[in-house]
């Protein structure tokens, strides 16, 4: 039976019975301890999921391939007219208020501020949150939720996700026109990718929870008579949960905090990004409408949305209501939320920002090693957490096409991007479009770094224009070649198509390098090329010591900044970059606390 599966009776057969000796305890003063498992109360949705929760359970327990949600869009899969009826449900939504969100309670104004990086504004409006209504309302919520059972809940955020995938072609012209991800990587990404994400962290929060029995018979052996006592648990959610979206994964980072929080118990405040509101909000929306028609509070789940500027975050995070916050952005007020979170009592999962680095000691595959890099640079203009920065190269290097030298490397590698990226046409479908000034900013400085460095522009941003949407700011990557000593410059995250190839000594002092800047500055991924399996096991070493996950010679259809649900772990929360890890036990079983009840029997 799977850990899933423990309470999956029916409401009224027998719960299951465990003996167990508590294996602390000597003899003869043995304690014995019979166990019974929960029942699940009847609900509709715990029979329609339940093959959905046990093979989501199995692929967890056994991080195997699983994916519930097919990432193609093909019309095979999701339907002859799906691509049709969901742009024109995308459409719908603007230069409009957002009507299905008129329950919550509301002051009365409206908020929104989205425009395209494609170049559209798209005029969404949005009602402002009445916070002490809201809240209040969030906590009045919470017992019934609660009560329903770990299963129930589940259930009921599987419904939930089967229903956003239903509007995975909506969801995909959301994300990319406030995102910026070129289309198909917005209907991955944004859809089926963060709802297998957001399924993960559902059985995960469901393991953790069945983990604790129902009732427990103690009995310790005494002198004229054994002492018995029953015990009760109860699982309990914190309270208030606040996600804190990101513009540029508002579903893919954004789910796993959220569901994680529901399924616990929890009630949640949504607050997306200013810019990008309206992935969220159909999220909002399509919650609310799953817990009302079962019974459910639409409270559990309310959308805070914002205009540019507003700072809704740091008020909703300084409310003594909100228990638990969820956050993906920059390092610096990540770094305030750890530090309120700590000292107000809140659990804080943070994601923030990282150098992350490749190490290139050799090769016996040059082509597939420049063709991966050169793809995890150019996706989505490099506007990803786990998105390479800095190469470090030895000045030699081996490979299956003759011994390289460093700047051999470097342009080999600008060669590779410049291929990838030459067609422009082709190109912006894997660039998307930029998604703030300080990414083109960024894109755009290639010279300027390295003159102050002392480093060679191996190839520079080129800008591209789009066949569709002249307004958008696509940018090409670039790459600037610098010694292992411009420290100043690359240990800074560059978020966007800007990458370092740095010169170093050796493989060693390129791995000491990593080892460095990864704790220092933090990091999402690592990644490492050699042909020589004692540097490959030196890496491992390495990332060990960093904190940071490790890609091996990837040279296929696989790359650095790419992590598989109920496979891969986002994160590892052991460097700067981030203190939490998509999906493991510390990232849900912290959202519900446990209450005991015990008697003499």
């Amino acid at each position: 039976m799977s850990a899933c599966a423990i309470d999956a009776a029916p409401l009224g057969d027998v719960a299951g019975l465990v003996t167990r000796t508590d294996p602390r305890c000597a003899h003869p003063d043995i304690i014995k301890i019979v166990t019974t498992l929960a029942t699940t109360p009847a609900h509709p949705l715990v029979e329609k999921h339940q093959t959905v929760l046990d093979e989501a359970c199995e692929a967890l327990a056994t991080r195997s391939y699983y994916s519930r949600y097919p990432e193609s869009p093909s019309p095979k899969i999701y339907g002859e007219n799906a691509a049709a009826e969901g742009l024109a449900a995308y459409q719908k939504h603007l230069n409009a208020p957002y009507a299905a969100l008129a329950s919550q309670p509301s002051d009365g104004t409206e908020v929104g501020s989205e425009v395209s990086p494609y170049g559209p504004v798209l005029g969404v409006r949005y009602p402002r949150l009445d916070l002490d209504a809201a809240l209040a309302a969030a906590q009045a919520a919470i017992p019934a939720w609660r009560d329903a059972g770990a299963r129930v809940r589940a259930a009921v955020c599987v419904e939930i996700i089967e229903r956003i995938n239903a509007r995975s072609f909506e969801l995909a012209n959301a994300v990319m026109h406030t995102s910026g991800q070129p289309f198909v990587m917005s209907f991955q990404a944004g859809g089926p990718h963060a709802q297998d994400r957001a399924l993960e962290a559902v059985v995960a929060g469901l393991v953790e929870m069945e983990r604790i029995p129902a009732t427990a018979i103690w009995e310790k052996p005494g002198r004229d008579a054994p002492l018995r006592m029953q015990k009760d648990y109860q699982v309990v959610p914190r309270g208030v949960a606040m996600v804190i979206g990101c513009n540029t994964f508002p579903t893919w980072n954004g789910y796993p905090g959220l569901f994680a929080s529901l399924v616990t118990g929890n009630a949640v405040v949504v607050k997306p990004h200013p810019r990008a509101v309206l992935p969220l909000a159909i999220t909002v929306e399509i919650a609310r409408d799953v817990l009302t028609e079962n019974g459910f509070g639409a409270a559990l789940v309310q959308l805070a949305a914002e205009n540019d500027g507003d700072g809704l975050a740091k008020t909703l995070a300084e409310r003594p209501e909100v228990a638990i916050i969820d956050y993906t952005g920059g390092p610096f007020f990540g770094a305030w939320l750890e530090q309120h979170g700590a000292a107000s009592g809140q659990l804080v999962f943070t994601e923030k920002a990282g150098v992350n680095a490749v190490v290139i000691d050799s090769t016996d595959n040059l082509k597939g090693m420049l063709g991966n890099l050169a793809f995890s640079f150019t996706l989505y203009s490099g506007q990803m957490c786990t998105t390479p920065q800095n190469v470090y190269v030895q000045a030699q290097v081996p490979t299956d096409e003759g011994v390289l030298s460093f700047d051999e490397v470097a342009d080999r590698l600008g060669a590779a991007v410049s291929r990838l990226t030459g067609d422009d046409a082709k190109a912006v479908e894997l660039l998307g479009a930029t998604v703030n000034p300080q990414v083109r900013s960024n894109a755009a400085a290639h010279a300027t770094i390295a003159s102050e460095a002392d480093g060679r522009v191996v190839l520079a941003s080129r800008e591209i224009v789009h066949p569709a949407y002249p307004d958008a700011v696509c940018r090409a990557p670039g790459l600037v070649a610098l010694d292992a000593s411009a420290e100043a410059v690359y240990t800074k995250e560059w978020f966007g198509p800007v990458a370092f190839l740095i010169k170093t000594a050796s493989t060693d002092a390129s791995l000491e390098r990593l080892v460095s800047t990864v704790r220092e500055h933090g990091a999402m991924t690592a990644a490492v090329y050699s042909s020589d399996e004692a540097v490959l096991a030196q890496a491992r070493e390495a990332a060990t010591a960093a904190g940071v996950a490790l890609s091996e010679n990837l040279t296929s259809q696989v790359f650095v900044n790419q992590t598989a649900a109920f496979s891969d772990y986002h994160g590892t929360g052991a460097n700067p970059a981030a203190n939490a890890s998509y999906t493991d036990a510390a990232f849900v079983a912290n959202r519900f606390r446990v209450i005991t009840s015990r008697r003499h029997i």
